[in-house]
């Protein structure tokens, strides 16, 4: 669903088996439907200052506390083995606390742990004051353990990967190998763990947390896929839920191969969007003066790095990587459209070099588990013609900037060793508290119908609209005063806009940015990397 390129986009905005087959597959997972019993209470947590020097986070977590938490692999087998969630906590200053706030921000697969010092930083001091913030890194993620890799060199060969977009049957088929040998090497890995990680593990360990910390109610706030599991959690136990932000939201119909489908189309529509931008801006970057004469100015900077990747690394896959975070949001517009503009003018690689940024051990980490959570929630296509015929179809009516790249990075689940499905139920009902929906009205990652379809499930939910607003991540991102004095207003004190048809409350989207003064404009190595 997110690339990790996309995720640092949003974030500002995973015993071995030899081989493939059914000797590998798991049994299908659990629908989200009455939670289980309730394992042991885990016993309370153990909390101590963080390091200054994270392994995982680095400094990040300064002025946080840390603590693990043991649960069971197995939820269905409370006693069997186990496995420790690494957790951090900025606690609450005011007199009253208002409880704990679970926090997610994505993926699946996005690390947790510094978010408490976001959140403390960024909301207004008393609201922030209020509650405990309680990070997590999910099972298989970041400090948790295991920490999930598969085959380290699949997303860092040390040179170029080979063009998404295959020019003939036998470019296809090595993507396909490609993604075939990913699974295999997660089966040969990660055998016990693979059945054990669909959204609903997650949201049983969510409920862990909770009762590890004592509380008989939680909030929770959570982007992308962070408000899908919020949405698990709350069909799970929706009694156990004080407050919730779900901001950015997948259609729960979708999971996840349908919602892909829908992606590349987004993506085309604000891809599209971003090259009209530079295109009034012409006079600055020189890329054309039409929407057309940039994507043609594109599509040539990508024809050259095909031809002679800069510095044996950055050909049109990572070139595709870097300007996809510009489908996810507004911020990086002018650095990009800079960067681009170096190339294509001056056939400077300089800025293009900062845009692009390596995938980092966690980013490795980040994608493994997004693949082991959405190749085992929901069942996907195991006869790879339906993967052909949906990319050709789609890019052959025009939506081909993001199709063929999205396909790949989704493509392990095609020979994924665990069977996927089915999905986990999404749907509230009078137990549950109200809670909050914010949505870009133009958000490419989780598109706007999947927003409408939660708030049509959750009857007491209220829906916050962005409109006309294309980043993927609403509220908290220092661009929207009014979305994120609404999210504080609930946060603060459970004030909702009033129901009404349709969104329940809009805030009109902030304007794009203007590019840098044109004295600034050709500094090289000014580019800066996606959120």
């Amino acid at each position: 669903m997110l690339n990790d390129a996309g995720r640092r986009a949003a974030a500002r905005t995973a015993a071995a088996a030899v081989a493939l087959g059914a000797a590998a597959m798991g049994a299908p997972a659990a629908a989200a439907g009455p939670a289980p019993q309730a394992a042991p209470a885990p016993r309370g947590l153990a909390w101590k200052p963080c390091p200054d020097k994270d392994p995982v986070e680095g400094g990040k977590l300064k002025g946080l506390e840390c603590a693990s938490l043991r649960v069971p692999l197995d939820h269905a087998r409370p006693a069997g083995e186990k496995i420790t969630l690494a957790l951090t906590r900025a606690r609450h200053t005011a007199p009253v606390s208002k409880g704990a706030v679970l926090l997610n921000r994505g993926g699946p697969g996005a690390h947790g742990r510094d978010l408490p010092g976001f959140f403390r930083k960024t909301l207004p001091a008393k609201v922030a004051a209020s509650y405990d913030w309680i990070g997590f890194d999910p099972r298989g993620v970041g400090a948790s353990k295991p920490a999930l890799i598969c085959d380290p060199r699949y997303q860092d060969p040390g040179r170029a990967r080979p063009d998404t977009i295959p020019a003939g049957a036998a470019e296809e088929r090595a993507w396909t190998m490609r993604a075939r040998a990913f699974a295999a090497d997660c089966a040969r890995r990660y055998r016990a763990v693979l059945p054990h990680m669909g959204t609903a593990d997650w949201a049983r360990d969510m409920d862990a947390i909770r009762r590890a910390l004592g509380q008989r109610k939680i909030s929770f706030f959570g982007y992308s896929y962070g408000a899908y599991l919020g949405a698990v959690y709350a069909t799970m136990y929706p009694g156990r839920v004080r407050r919730m932000v779900l901001d950015s939201v997948p259609r729960p119909s979708g999971v996840w191969y349908e919602n892909n489908l829908d992606q590349n189309v987004a993506f085309e529509k604000n891809i599209r969007a971003y090259f009209a931008w530079i295109a009034r801006h012409h006079a600055v970057y020189g890329l054309g003066d039409t929407r057309r004469e940039v994507a043609a100015s594109y599509a040539k900077v990508r024809a050259e790095l095909k031809a002679k990747p800069i510095d044996g690394k950055i050909g049109p896959a990572e070139l595709d990587d870097a300007f996809l975070a510009d489908g996810y949001g507004v911020v990086a517009w002018p650095s990009h459209a800079r960067a681009l503009s170096a190339y294509a003018v001056r056939h400077d690689p300089g800025p293009l070099r900062k845009v692009w940024q390596p995938p980092t051990k966690l980013d490795q980490n980040n994608y493994t588990v997004y693949t082991a959570v959405e190749c085992r929630d929901a069942a996907w296509p195991r006869d790879w013609s339906r993967w052909h015929a949906d990319s050709e179809r789609l890019y052959r009516i025009g939506n081909r900037f993001e199709t063929w790249s999205n396909t790949w990075y989704n493509a392990p689940c095609a020979f994924w060793p665990v069977q996927g499905g089915p999905p986990p139920r999404v749907a509230g009902g009078a137990a549950l508290p109200p809670i909050l929906l914010v949505q870009a009205s133009k958000d490419a990652a989780t598109p706007y119908p999947g927003a409408l379809e939660t708030h049509r499930r959750f009857p007491t939910s209220r829906l916050l609209v962005q409109a006309g607003g294309r980043d993927h991540g609403v509220a908290l991102s220092g661009g929207d005063e009014c979305v994120d004095r609404v999210v504080a207003d609930y946060l603060g004190g459970g004030r909702l806009p009033a129901s009404r048809p349709g969104p329940d409350a809009k805030c009109q989207a902030p304007a794009p940015p203007e590019p840098a003064p044109a004295k600034r404009r050709h500094r090289a190595g000014e580019a800066a990397p996606p959120r």
